[in-house]
């Protein structure tokens, strides 16, 4: 096969050997997990493990039968001038795919057995009847909601009941069952002489990856929440458990807490406690969460879920926070059944804030920002999120004296249709032109605001205000301008006004405008790479 696809087989099979050693000893070892452990023991590990090894390898089983990327890739290195000895590897692709699903088949098996042994332990813990801690752990779920670590909470329970019942188990055999049809029905007799059968027992994969994503919802497998370890760590409170007396006053006395261990298709998947809530004007919800265990940079976005609407449903919102702030947070507009619903329960003011998983954060084209001297961000509605990010880390790189900052210049151009869209941004902006004034860098952000959609009382508004130091729309020093950008002037401008720089251009937008932006970053782009380069970027989801 040659040394090339030698050294891609050992990077792939090298990456499996951390995945599975590095989250094994993790599940094994970490004190967040030392009462689950109390009842699994190193079964909880090994089904941990083989987990994380199968979303890797469940991530690759489709790239090489991907017959578009194959071809691309195969055009890509011929325009390259790739050697052929590179592009021949592409024709080893399935024999990669054909390993990978034995691998993904090994893996199952492994994960099977050991939630078998977990099942098993859960239900003889629950029904001991001494007074040894994997008994008592058993038992917490009697203390309220929050504090269950067994999931099996009746002795009349089976692990077929459980297997059969729950989303883990009922989506467990469903992989498995649709795995097992797919490897056995891939043999060689059966492709020669079924060819029918293979083909359409295949189609089963999307079964399987629907079943991935929702076989870790429930979260059944627990540990110790972060805050609860925070009062009674297992190390110094572990003992009061099993020995502790009625009238304790000790601070170990309160039981433990335990949170999900969630499954983590895409990145780190958790769920979030209750958010800060900021309705804004035209209906645009804020949500600010803590930021425990989150790292995040510019323009990232995530996806979140609200199981109180709906279990399945995840939505991609970009984060409008700053890396440097202590929470992160983003601004939902009511733009469909699920974000009106969304809205509205937040609007409710319950007494119990309803809960929200977040999966990411994500990168995008927005995180590269800071690599160009010279950035044009372009924003139409609530496509100005990713932008508030860069805006505020901005402000915070001048509040610290940041000398890495390698951005000299940014020109900002917000599209909106109605006055009520501006108001959530103005206050940041407002700070933005104080503090680069106090800095003696007012030069440093020029920002410009569209409204393309106006009614005679806000004309009439205008015309009043016309002469007055601040816009009447939005309050800022920069008057807002009635109707769209007339582009071609707005690069040749930046084009002049920097002759020799490279220009990022960022735009979170529709694609009329990604295609009206991408024409004009060629037409004002010099052929002399000594001149100024626009270079076209645009967020999706």
């Amino acid at each position: 096969t040659g040394p090339w696809v030698t050294r891609q087989l050992f990077s792939w099979l090298g990456i499996n050997i951390f995945l599975f050693t590095y989250y094994f000893l993790f599940f094994d070892r970490d004190e967040q997990y030392f009462y689950t452990r109390a009842i699994l023991g190193s079964a909880l590990a090994w089904a941990r493990a083989s987990a994380k090894c199968l979303n890797f390898n469940s991530m690759l089983i489709l790239l090489p039968v991907c017959r578009n990327l194959l071809s691309f890739l195969r055009g890509t290195c011929l325009v390259s001038r790739c050697r052929r000895t590179l592009r021949k590897q592409l024709d080893h692709n399935l024999t990669f795919h054909k390993l990978v699903a034995y691998t993904l088949a090994l893996l199952t098996a492994v994960h099977t057995i050991a939630h078998l042994f977990n099942l098993e332990r859960y239900n003889h813990s629950q029904q001991a009847t001494d007074h040894s801690l994997p008994a008592v752990l058993s038992k917490m779920h009697l203390q309220g909601s929050n504090k269950w670590l067994n999931p099996i909470h009746s002795n009349q329970t089976t692990v077929e009941y459980v297997a059969f019942t729950t989303i883990p188990g009922l989506t467990g055999v469903i992989i498995t069952l649709a795995l097992i049809l797919m490897v056995t029905s891939s043999t060689e007799f059966i492709r020669r002489n079924y060819f029918e059968v293979f083909w359409y027992t295949h189609h089963l994969f999307l079964i399987y990856f629907a079943g991935l994503v929702i076989h870790g919802i429930a979260g059944l497998v627990r540990g110790q929440t972060e805050e609860s370890m925070e009062e009674v760590h297992p190390h110094r409170c572990a003992q009061y458990l099993t020995q502790k007396e009625e009238d304790c006053s000790h601070n170990c006395c309160k039981h433990p807490e335990f949170g999900s261990i969630p499954a983590e298709p895409g990145g780190v998947l958790s769920p979030i406690p209750a958010p800060q809530v900021v309705m804004h004007p035209a209906r645009v919800l804020e949500l600010q969460m803590q930021k425990k265990g989150f790292r995040m940079e510019v323009g990232q976005y995530i996806f979140i879920n609200c199981p109180a609407i709906s279990l399945l449903e995840w939505h991609p919102f970009t984060l409008t926070s700053a890396p440097e702030e202590d929470f992160f947070s983003i601004h939902i507009r009511a733009a469909g059944d699920w974000t009106e619903r969304l809205i509205d329960t937040f609007q409710q003011q319950n007494p119990e804030m309803p809960r929200i998983e977040v999966d990411g954060p994500f990168g995008t084209a927005s995180e590269d920002v800071f690599q160009y001297e010279v950035a044009m961000l372009v924003g139409a509605g609530i496509g100005v999120t990713p932008f508030a990010s860069i805006l505020k880390s901005i402000w915070y790189k001048f509040q610290q004296a940041d000398q890495t900052l390698k951005t000299k210049k940014i020109y900002f151009y917000w599209l909106c249709r109605d006055t009520g869209a501006f108001a959530w941004f103005n206050d940041l902006l407002a700070s933005l032109e104080q503090k680069m004034a106090e800095s003696g860098k007012a030069d440093f952000l020029t920002y410009r605001l569209f409204l393309t959609g106006w009614d005679t009382t806000i004309a009439n508004s205008v015309a009043l205000g016309f002469d007055t130091a601040t816009d009447t729309v939005t309050g800022l020093r920069h008057k807002t301008i009635f109707g769209r950008p007339m582009w071609n002037s707005e690069f040749a401008a930046v084009a002049a006004a920097h002759p020799r720089s490279v220009v990022g251009v960022f735009l979170c937008g529709p694609g009329a405008l990604a295609k009206s932006l991408q024409k004009f970053c060629h037409q004002h782009s010099s052929l002399d790479p000594r001149k100024v380069k626009f270079y076209f970027n645009k967020e999706n989801f």
